[in-house]
Formats: C-alpha cells, sequence, structure tokens
C-alpha cells in the first residue's frame, strides 16, 4: 500500500495519474497548500523541501519527494512505462528530466508572471511564454517522428503531459503544434487519466 501526499497541480497529478495507470492500490491525502500545511509535521517527514507529491511505500518502509522520483520507484514497483535495457531506460528517463528541469519550471514561472502576480510585467512575460513555447516546439519535432516521446509510452509521457495540458492556463500558444496536440488528446483519452486528475 502506498500513501500518497498531494494536491491538485501538475506535479501533484504526474504522480496521481501514474497509480492509477498502473493499478497500484494506494490511499491519497489531501495536503491543503493555502493553509501552509506543506510546511508542517506530519508531512515534512515525506517531503524535507515543504513541497507535494510525497509518498510512503508501507512495502519498504520508504518515503520518496520530488515526483520524478516517485515516478521511478511507481515504474519500477509496478514493473510499467520504463524499460528495463539500459538505452531504453536512459531515453525515458532523459525525457523525465526535460520535464523536471525545463518544462515544469519554466511554465511555472510563467503562470506566476502571467496569472498570478498583480504587478504584470511583460519583459518577464515574454521571456517565459518564449522559453515555452520553444520547449514545446521541442517536444512537436520529436513526435513528429514517433508516437510517444520514447519508443513505448512511459512515465516521461505522462509527467509532461501533465504540465503542457496546462497550456492556455499559463498563456502559451499552441497553433501550429500539430504534433504536440495529437499526443495531448491521445493521452488525455487513456484509461486512469481522468480518474487520477480526479485525486484530489
Amino acid at each position: 500500500m502506498i500513501d500518497l501526499y498531494t494536491s491538485p497541480t501538475p506535479n501533484g497529478h504526474k504522480v496521481s495519474i501514474a497509480l492509477e495507470e498502473m493499478g497500484l492500490d494506494y490511499e491519497a491525502h489531501t495536503i491543503d497548500l493555502r493553509s501552509g500545511e506543506q510546511k508542517q509535521e506530519p508531512f515534512l517527514t515525506h517531503s524535507p523541501n515543504g513541497r507535494i507529491p510525497a509518498i510512503y511505500d508501507q512495502d519498504y518502509d520508504l518515503s520518496i519527494f520530488e515526483s520524478g522520483a516517485i515516478m521511478i520507484h511507481l515504474a519500477e514497483k509496478s514493473g510499467q512505462f520504463l524499460p528495463t535495457d539500459t538505452v531504453g531506460r536512459s531515453r525515458v528517463i532523459q525525457w523525465l528530466m526535460f520535464q523536471m528541469g525545463h518544462i515544469g519550471p519554466m511554465m511555472g514561472q510563467a503562470n506566476v508572471f502571467y496569472r498570478y502576480l498583480p504587478e504584470k510585467i511583460p519583459a518577464a512575460i515574454n521571456r517565459y511564454h518564449n522559453e515555452c513555447r520553444r520547449l514545446f516546439e521541442v517536444m512537436n519535432n520529436r513526435l513528429s517522428i514517433q508516437k510517444w516521446l520514447c519508443k513505448e509510452f512511459s512515465i516521461a509521457d505522462l509527467a509532461n503531459w501533465c504540465w503542457v495540458r496546462t497550456y492556455s492556463w499559463s498563456g502559451i500558444k499552441m497553433d501550429g503544434l500539430d504534433h504536440l496536440e495529437r499526443w495531448l488528446k491521445e493521452i488525455k483519452g487513456m484509461p486512469g487519466i481522468k480518474e487520477g486528475l480526479d485525486i484530489p
């Protein structure tokens, strides 16, 4: 059994969707970000950085924070969505890190400057919109030569999808990215996606 500590954000949805897709037994616990619950015990026991999501895997007496690390653990535990051969595994982890190091942080900053800050700073908004669009073009180019980011559907697709699907909230243009749009629609229709988005 896995305890999931989460909130309805792209990073939170990455893990709830993965759990649903993999068919793993879990119990979800909602962390109230507005009240600052993520900065308090007992959550900090599972996530020292005070960020969601985090899990506690009862089978191993193991707490894991950082959504990418959680997804690798779940893929290994379930034997799904992460190849075991060196080349295939490396490619999936590369595209997972692409989300962790680029898509997530850049879209997060786009959200801050475009959506949340009361003072609008055009130079900052343009900087993050342009970088997000560039990253989307990298993905679109990749998806123009194959159906998924790697040879088979993987945790890299799940992780990136949970962020890219929110492009309109971030104010990012999707025009001309036909392969990326096709990929978004295909994943949206997969079993487990809707269920995972409904947690919490």
